[in-house]
């Protein structure tokens, strides 16, 4: 099985980023690997509840973050500086996330077979 990193390092809307990563991340897991996500720098806008992208014309794929544990992806982090940088906690996000600081995201990279940023 192999160990797939996922950074999400953009806003969730403006670009289809996001929503490719995550769609992604759901695919890859229905084929069993092993899928992790970190959110980081403005990525962990992901992590908001209540976001209307409908306004901008845009879907709202950001709730189906929510259906990660259905596809056993049980590895979801938020770098602790990013959520910092932006004035949020991990009790912000709209679904569980476990905060992890660089070093600890350096870490989970260098175990990974291979990384993807989005």
């Amino acid at each position: 099985m192999k160990k797939i990193t996922l950074i999400f390092r953009h806003a969730p809307h403006g670009s289809a980023k996001a929503r490719e990563g995550l769609d992604f991340a759901l695919l890859s897991a229905s084929f069993e690997q092993e899928v992790s996500i970190i959110f980081a720098d403005e990525g962990v806008l992901n992590l908001l509840p209540g976001q209307t992208p409908e306004v901008i014309g845009a879907k709202d794929f950001v709730a189906a973050f929510k259906a990660l544990p259905l596809y056993d992806i049980e590895q979801v982090y938020a770098c602790q500086q990013s959520l910092q940088d932006y004035s949020l906690t991990e009790k912000d996000a709209a679904f569980p996330v476990e905060t992890k600081t660089p070093e600890q995201i350096a870490t989970l990279l260098a175990q990974a077979d291979e990384v993807f940023v989005y």
